[in-house]
């Protein structure tokens, strides 16, 4: 090995003591960088040299030891590293390149062949270090393969010695130095400048320097907040799309899947067997022991059925469905089965399908799309005791849709042989494609992802409008307060419908067709059964107890103190009335809301209950956030201000059904938690024991030591305690209905700012998107 080193002139005899070295002074390197040789080793031959140095004898001896013990060591595989190494020597001519070396496994210093041997043959090691940065790209190791299996290995377990091993280079070259004064700190520059680069190649096979892959840069996001909203109605002036992804086609069940009808095998026609596929896939669910839902499949099964299996199919407790449905239970187990490779496949495909459906062009920016498949058809739920369940939701066809996309886009085309009920170009309206489903008749839409612009843009308005209620709810109030007094009882009922909305953000309410859906209501279509009135009730004057079936069946429960007008006028509306009549008869939801836009633009019932959640939000986050609390805590009073908000808007959800096992592997995690502080706090008192007596440094840092994971384990301790507190406080509230839909995130994204809580705590990446426009907009002192 020939480590060259640049200087002046005055350096030449330094590299005439090297060279003479010739082909073995590579030994002198494997030794210095063999993990054999200790530390100790090192010191006694340095010791050894000193005593001996400037006896003639000492560079011939030296060189006979490495010879030796090089040759004892290497013997079987010398001769190959030898000639790899030599040719390697012949390709770094007049270059600059930093390579690995085949001998020992070892990556050498670089090599830095520069001009023939002259007396401007040497540089300063700043020289060194400035072509290297003027031409990083050079410097960039190279892998080289090591055939031997041996040597590999060995190279493999020496990456850590590397650095060691060039320190030992620089020792050895300070002891054999005439000039080392002058050389050791140069020589140790030089090791240093010359180390190679770690570096790593990603999927791509391109090197990034550092221990993490190079990431994409962020695609930059379409800020539309920052430009002009248009004022003409319209909602895009360019929509281009690929339609929608329609349901697969029935496959018809395997020969050996049997369907028995009063015990005895029959075989259905493919329309008939694919309704009743849906029943078999339901069968250990409770819709199918309901008698609407079973009266009502059974009726729309027949619709389907041919003549001849009309007639032999009459009672549905003679049909065994049993086959069918162990059938669908093993294609189920079997694609939770699946190996990689087939999941895999799938997954590609999905994400083909995204990429060609999941978006679209609107006014020149690429947009997602919320849902971009046709539902398949099945058997109607519904939301609790649904009068609808079971019937057949039909197959939806090209024919029934209808697509929206712009005159001078390419329009997207439907299936082969088919074609759609009709082509638009509303632009005025936000969806992309419609029908109209066959159970209640409603038009079903797909429209875009919550992150675009037009849905973002959306809400963005609703809580704009909300703060502007802010400004005037004041006056409002006083105003329905005074129509408590009001000789007319059309404004009486609206008055107190209204301070029901405002004061418990209760939701309107819907007028529906007597049987079209379950038995739900609101505070307009509230019927008398629905509240009692009490005098007095638990310490309190003048309460109402509310009592009825929200929406999504949800029950609403509570027993509130108002005020004694409001108390007065409801006995008033409740004389000589029955049960099951309304309790405001002279009001509905379109007589409520047009007076409210008389009131404020753009101000209706539902507006309320926005305005009355986000300013909850607000005032509970100004409560019960301490300046002194950890993250976790905040965190923690961040999720009981949501808490409170889902409260007062009635956002129940049932308890998970792992609920109780994850609480008890969560208590047993804090029960370990609180054994592990134990023993830390112990072996403190232990180690300031020892401290006492011996009072030296090494006792004083072992007790600073204990200390810090004392204070580790505690604040994990707290994490696990206010997780398991959140979590019970959270079992029967769903915070993410008013998160996501009734609380100006702006209020979140500046309370975050102003308590430095990274915003990733408390929405998700989907709900980053969702809300851009919020996160970019909102300061630390942002007031809703």
């Amino acid at each position: 090995m020939a480590v060259i080193w640049r200087g002046n002139t005055q350096d030449r005899l330094y590299q005439d003591t090297i060279s003479s070295g010739g082909g073995n002074s590579h030994k002198h390197k494997d030794k210095y960088k063999d993990k054999e040789h200790k530390h100790k080793d090192h010191k006694k031959d340095r010791e050894r040299e000193k005593s001996k140095y400037g006896n003639s004898d000492h560079k011939e001896f030296s060189e006979k030891k490495h010879r030796e013990k090089e040759r004892i060591k290497h013997e079987d595989v010398s001769t190959d590293r030898h000639k790899d190494k030599h040719k390697e020597k012949d390709h770094r001519k007049d270059e600059i390149k930093p390579k690995k070396e085949k001998e020992n496994g070892f990556a050498s210093p670089h090599r830095i062949k520069t001009e023939p041997d002259n007396d401007h043959f040497y540089h300063s090691p700043k020289s060194l270090k400035r072509q290297r940065d003027n031409d990083e790209t050079e410097f960039k190791p190279k892998k080289i393969k090591i055939e031997n299996d041996r040597v590999d290995k060995k190279a493999k377990k020496r990456k850590q010695d590397e650095v060691r091993g060039n320190l030992w280079i620089s020792y050895w070259i300070y002891f054999s130095d005439p000039l080392r004064e002058r050389r050791l700190t140069r020589s140790l520059f030089l090791v240093k400048d010359i180390k190679p680069k770690k570096t790593q190649k990603n999927k791509k096979g391109e090197v990034a320097d550092g221990k993490k892959k190079a990431k994409k840069e962020p695609e930059e996001k379409w800020k539309w907040w920052e430009e002009e909203r248009a004022t003409d109605g319209s909602k895009w002036r360019f929509l281009e799309h690929k339609g929608p992804v329609m349901a697969a086609p029935y496959e018809p069940l395997p020969s050996k899947v049997r369907f028995f009808y009063d015990g005895k095998q029959m075989k259905l026609g493919p329309e008939a067997e694919e309704v009743a596929t849906f029943f078999a896939k339901m069968l250990d669910h409770e819709y199918t022991t309901k008698d609407a839902f079973r009266k009502n499949f059974f009726k729309d099964w027949r619709k389907e059925m041919t003549s001849e299996e009309k007639s032999k199919i009459t009672d549905l407790k003679k049909c065994n469905f049993n086959e069918m449905g162990e059938y669908f239970k093993a294609q189920s187990e079997a694609r939770k089965a699946m190996t990689k490779d087939d999941k895999l496949k799938i997954k590609v495909e999905n994400e083909r399908l995204l990429q060609e459906y999941g978006f679209c062009i609107m006014d020149n920016h690429k947009e997602r799309i919320a849902n971009f498949r046709i539902e398949p058809p099945g058997l109607f739920r519904g939301r609790g005791d649904h009068p609808k369940m079971g019937m057949l939701k039909r197959r939806i066809r090209p024919e029934d849709i209808i697509i929206n996309c712009s005159k001078d886009s390419k329009h997207p085309k439907p299936p082969p042989g088919t074609r759609w009920k009709e082509l638009r170009h509303d632009n005025k309206v936000t969806w992309l494609v419609s029908w109209t489903e066959n159970i209640q008749g409603s038009i079903k839409y797909i429209m875009l992802n919550p992150s675009s612009r037009i849905k973002a843009e959306k809400d963005w308005q609703k809580y704009e409008t909300a703060r502007n209620l802010k400004k005037c709810v004041d006056r409002l109030r006083n105003q329905y307060r005074e129509d408590w007094k009001s000789k007319e009882m059309r404004i009486r009922q609206r008055a107190v419908a209204l301070y029901f909305i405002d004061k418990l953000a209760l939701r309107a309410g819907n007028e529906k067709e007597e049987g079209e859906s379950a038995d739900t209501v609101g505070c307009c279509s509230l019927r008398v059964e629905h509240i009692n009135l009490y005098p007095e009730k638990d310490g309190q004057e003048f309460v109402v107890e509310f009592d009825f079936l929200g929406k999504d069946s949800i029950r609403y429960y509570n027993k509130v103190p108002v005020e004694k007008r409001v108390f007065k006028n409801l006995q008033l509306f409740m004389e000589n009335k029955q049960p099951e009549d309304d309790l405001f008869d002279r009001l509905n939801t379109s007589i409520l809301n047009k007076h409210l836009q008389e009131l404020m633009d753009g101000l209706t019932a539902k507006v309320f209950r926005t305005y009355n959640a986000s300013i909850t939000l607000q005032q509970q986050l100004k409560e019960l956030t301490s300046p002194d609390e950890n993250l976790p805590a905040k965190i923690l009073s961040y999720n009981r201000a949501n808490r409170a908000v889902a409260i007062l808007c009635n956002h129940q959800r049932a308890p998970p059904k792992t609920f109780e096992k994850s609480m008890q592997n969560l208590q047993t995690k804090i029960d370990a938690k609180k054994d592990q502080l134990s023993d830390a706090k112990r072996d403190v008192k232990s180690a300031k024991a020892d401290l006492k007596v011996r009072r030296d440094e090494k006792s004083k840092k072992a007790v600073e030591t204990k200390k810090k994971a004392v204070e580790r384990l505690e604040e994990q301790l707290m994490k696990l305690e206010v997780q398991a507190t959140d979590r019970e406080e959270n079992k029967q509230i769903a915070l993410g209905t008013s998160k996501l839909n009734y609380l100006d995130p702006r209020i979140s994204v500046a309370w975050c700012k102003k308590w430095g809580i990274p915003i990733e705590k408390i929405y998700n990446k989907t709900q980053r998107e969702k809300f851009a426009w919020a996160i970019d907009m909102a300061e630390d002192d942002y007031e809703f």
